[in-house]
């Protein structure tokens, strides 16, 4: 039976026009995600990944073509439905950790619990369980700058994962944090993608990545250059063979 199709990008192109010129960043990707799969988005600066990926989030509206999620056309969303989704169905993990520093560990993650309605007694309970589960226990107190950047980044996978979102975008997820640490991270975000049946979609750099993907997706000058399978991926530590 094949798995169900959670996103899908049809014909997306994005312009940016610079004034005097303008840059034709994607050029017709045509893309389909698998529910519960770990994908990562690779290629070159300026090939135009973070660009589909903030496609997929919802965070920016292709020049043309479609973006659906769960079989919604986000572009014909308006700005409350939108944030709704975002809300509910995807969480994001940021290269920049992007959490609040005058808030603690535990009020980082159930943020966005307290967005979607959810009583707080039972975000906190929500929240120091994921804490847990991402190796923080006890550390729930704690406001960024008394964190590692690894611990940051753990707290950060944690609020992605506060409202059981369907799909997790994770933007260079290891791009500031040393190679052990990174490593750790990568792993973390396998072991709960396998345990939650989450979607992960991650744009990055890091080849680490390639160790835990079941698909790849390689663009370069905007399009989508090939699409490998794990089982056609070698790999050898720092790169490909």
């Amino acid at each position: 039976m094949a798995e169900k199709i959670i996103v899908r990008v049809s014909g997306v192109t994005k312009d940016f026009d610079l004034g005097k010129i303008v840059v034709n960043v994607l050029k017709g990707i045509d893309l389909e995600i698998e529910e519960g799969r770990y994908l990562s988005i690779m290629g070159p600066s300026g090939s135009g990944k973070s660009t589909l990926f903030n496609m997929i989030g919802g965070l920016d509206k292709p020049t043309s073509g479609k973006v659906f999620i769960d079989e919604v056309d986000i572009a014909q969303l308006d700005a409350y439905e939108l944030a709704w989704l975002r809300c509910r169905k995807i969480g994001y993990i940021f290269q920049t950790f992007n959490l609040i520093p005058v808030m603690t560990a535990l009020e980082n993650v159930t943020l966005p619990m307290t967005f979607a309605g959810v009583r707080n007694d039972e975000a906190v309970e929500q929240g120091m369980e994921l804490l847990k589960q991402v190796g923080l226990e006890g550390r729930h107190a704690h406001k960024p700058t008394e964190l590692s950047g690894g611990q940051q980044q753990r707290v950060a996978v944690a609020r992605a994962l506060a409202n059981s979102p369907a799909i997790v975008l994770a933007d260079e997820p290891t791009g500031n944090l040393d190679l052990k640490t990174g490593e750790d991270i990568i792993d973390l975000l396998k072991e709960l993608s396998s345990e939650r049946k989450v979607t992960v979609i991650s744009a990055t750099h890091d080849y680490k990545m390639l160790n835990v993907s079941d698909q790849v997706v390689w663009i370069r000058d905007g399009k989508v250059e090939k699409i490998q399978e794990r089982s056609e991926l070698e790999i050898r530590t720092g790169g490909l063979k």
